[in-house]
């Protein structure tokens, strides 16, 4: 084990070392990245159509290719999906990570390189790592297991040649290194089933006499798992099932709703909470402080980054801005063109700096994911924070939440059906924190709040305990990377939701 901590030390410095050097030369890193990712695809059908060899600059390349959402480059990937290889990358495509992003019944499947692979999600792993270590040098988590939830998977027949498609932690697994496989808990076979509950049972059983010293997964499904195995074990704390569990590596989606849930669970204090930002596209951003979550944009993972106005997201040609010219406090659709043939690619992702030396980001929501019906402009991180000031003023505990707009006789309202571990101690105060709450974070809803003039108050609904669990299971999105949508402009979700509990509307 000694020998094993002095090679991790080293290996840890040398890679501190050069995350500090795209720290401090984020420019020149994007740069070189540029001009690596259109030279190795400048003979892909891609890169002849629009003439890669004659690119020279940044601003050439955003003038001459068009930024693509998934539905654009859908024809491009299907073709691959068919087996068709050159299209928009030089290697060999044979990993297709399935992502549906939230609750939608349409699928996205996003091309994954080996360089992809390699250079990029399991350089941020590993990178995750580092930092891990860099900020907790007295960790022992290598002295025990990883628990990982992990999606599901198959592959494919197509023209004599063979994909795989299916969730990208599902890929991940299927590829890392036998040493990685020997510190992962539960088995391949079981994290890799495609069955939610049964494999919840499975994982739990399986997991409960392992010395467990770390988590990986996205927080609302891990919650789940976790409960199972606390109910298992006959335990109300995790560390008492796990006495050296000591961090959460988290990502896909926020985890401030879900901190309280965290805390009933697991003291706070006693472990450490890593945010993470890896989608199925790229391995974006890590958490590198102890005392703030916010995300370090890693910059030599073999992606491209450009940036839209989130007034510019929709336009058929919207302007994007490079990182040097990125402004703290702005909301950003990202772009990004990658070591695996997404070029200029629109995510779906907003964000926003929170500091440009170093560049670090938060997310703020999705491009679909908002409300703005009179041009109350609101965002998932305005819906966010609003639940947990209106939480912790009312001693609630927030499970799930998702919202719309609702149209009643003149009047407009949003209606927010929300599920809680427990229920706020008075339901009339925690409507008006929250509002007060939207107002005070998102001057655009404030001013349509005036005095009721144009947005009625909110209309909440509490429901009962199990109610997202359900709604998630009958449309097929247990586990994996489906995430409940936090805002819709339409009115979907919610009316699948009331009609699930028997309600056609919301009484106003």
């Amino acid at each position: 084990m000694a020998l094993i901590n002095s090679v991790l030390h080293w290996l840890i410095k040398k890679r501190i070392h050069q995350i500090e050097l795209f720290m401090k030369y984020p420019y020149d890193v994007q740069e070189e990245w540029f001009r690596k990712l259109i030279f190795t695809a400048k003979d892909t059908e891609w890169g002849k159509k629009y003439d890669y060899k004659n690119i020279k600059s940044t601003r050439e390349f955003s003038r001459r290719v068009p930024v693509s959402t998934y539905e654009q480059l859908k024809p491009y990937i299907d073709r691959l999906r068919a087996g068709e290889q050159n299209v928009l990358w030089s290697e060999e495509v044979k990993w297709f990570a399935k992502s549906s992003g939230t609750t939608a019944g349409r699928s996205k499947f996003i091309p994954m390189s080996q360089s992809s692979i390699e250079e990029c999600h399991y350089k941020g792993g590993k990178d995750m790592l580092s930092i891990y270590f860099n900020l907790n040098p007295e960790s022992g988590m290598f002295e025990g297991k990883n628990l990982v939830m992990g999606g599901s998977g198959v592959f494919n027949e197509v023209s004599n040649t063979s994909y795989y498609e299916g969730d990208l932690s599902a890929i991940l697994m299927t590829n890392l290194p036998f040493w990685a496989q020997f510190k992962r808990t539960p088995s391949l076979e079981i994290a890799l089933m495609d069955e939610w509950e049964n494999k919840l049972e499975l994982m739990a059983e399986s997991t409960l006499e392992h010395d467990v010293r770390s988590i990986s997964g996205v927080p609302s499904w891990m919650l789940v798992l976790l409960k199972k195995i606390l109910k298992k074990a006959k335990k109300e704390n995790l560390k008492e099932v796990w006495p050296n569990l000591e961090v959460f590596f988290h990502g896909g989606v926020k985890f401030e709703p879900y901190r309280e849930q965290y805390n009933s669970i697991i003291p706070p204090g006693e472990i450490f909470y890593m945010n993470t930002y890896n989608a199925s596209e790229g391995f974006f951003g890590i958490q590198d402080q102890k005392e703030n979550d916010d995300l370090l944009l890693m910059l030599d993972y073999g992606i491209y980054y450009e940036f839209v106005p989130i007034a510019q997201v929709g336009l058929e040609n919207p302007d994007t801005v490079p990182l040097s010219e990125v402004e703290p406090g702005v909301n950003y659709a990202m772009v990004i063109s990658t070591n695996a043939g997404l070029w200029r690619y629109l995510i779906g992702d907003t964000v926003m700096f929170t500091s440009t030396s170093p560049h670090r980001i938060r997310i703020t929501g999705r491009t679909m994911n908002y409300i703005n019906v009179v041009g109350e402009e609101l965002v998932v991180d305005n819906a966010e924070k609003a639940m947990v000031i209106a939480c912790a003023k009312t001693g609630a505990v927030i499970r799930e939440f998702t919202a719309a707009p609702l149209f009643s006789e003149n009047n407009i309202y949003h209606q927010w059906i929300i599920e809680f571990e427990q229920e706020p101690n008075d339901e009339d105060l925690f409507r008006e924190i929250f509002d007060n709450g939207l107002k005070s974070l998102n001057s655009d809803y404030d001013a349509k709040r005036y005095q009721n003039l144009v947005l009625k108050p909110p209309l909440l609904r509490f429901v009962p305990h199990g109610t997202f669990y359900q709604w998630m299971k009958k449309r097929n999105k247990l586990g994996g990377q489906n995430k409940v949508p936090r805002l819709s402009n339409d009115r979907e979700y919610v009316e699948e939701i009331l009609e699930m509990i028997g309600e056609s509307s919301i009484k106003v």
